[in-house]
């Protein structure tokens, strides 16, 4: 089996199980540095501005810390009507997200950003994929809140639940991007950006 080679220290500057699960699809060795930057959503901010200046946040002082190795980070955030729906903060307000994204398309926006701080080196990069929910009535609303698994996820839904895939109707984009990372702009980065490190 193929595997795609990083030859440079790999870190993956994010908590995230999935982006996590999602690097190791494509093979990549790597170590996790959660980083200490905070996510801050300013009221009426630009989604697409707001997932790069974030993933730049996330990756800087991992990266500052770990100056020979490349660090990814990426932000997350879904928009409906412009309108940014972040983490759900209580089992509430996860139920009135997934109200209101109900038979609606919404917008999955992720935020990627490779720092190799011994070079100067930033590169960052915007996805963006559309997605459309079928009509959600509060019975499945409820029992997939009461899975718990809403409540860490932008817009309160993770398109590879068992429960939060039966909500998706269609998608226009990217799937990985609605994970959490979109894994052909961050090959395409990393070959055209780093390509003295990338290799088969």
């Amino acid at each position: 089996m193929s595997r795609m080679h990083i030859d440079l220290p790999f870190i993956l500057a994010s908590q995230s199980p999935r982006r996590r699960r999602l690097l190791e699809r494509l093979g990549l060795e790597f170590t996790v540095r959660v980083s200490p930057a905070e996510e801050v959503i300013p009221p009426d901010a630009d989604p697409a501005s707001l997932v790069d200046t974030l993933a730049r946040e996330k990756a800087a002082p991992v990266a500052n810390a770990h100056p020979d190795a490349l660090v990814l980070a990426a932000d997350t955030v879904v928009a409906l009507d412009g309108v940014i729906l972040g983490k759900p903060a209580s089992r509430t307000e996860a139920a009135t997200m997934l109200q209101r994204l109900s038979g609606t398309t919404h917008t999955v926006y992720t935020g990627i950003a490779l720092v190799h701080r011994r070079t100067d080196r930033t590169v960052t990069a915007v996805e963006a994929t559309e997605v459309t929910f079928g009509v959600l009535d509060a019975e499945e609303i409820a029992a997939y809140v009461a899975t718990g698994s809403p409540m860490d996820k932008a817009g309160s839904y993770g398109i590879q639940d068992d429960l939060g895939a039966l909500f998706v109707e269609r998608i226009t984009g990217d799937y990985y991007n609605v994970v959490g990372l979109p894994l052909r702009r961050l090959y395409r980065l990393l070959r055209a950006q780093f390509p003295e490190a990338f290799s088969f």
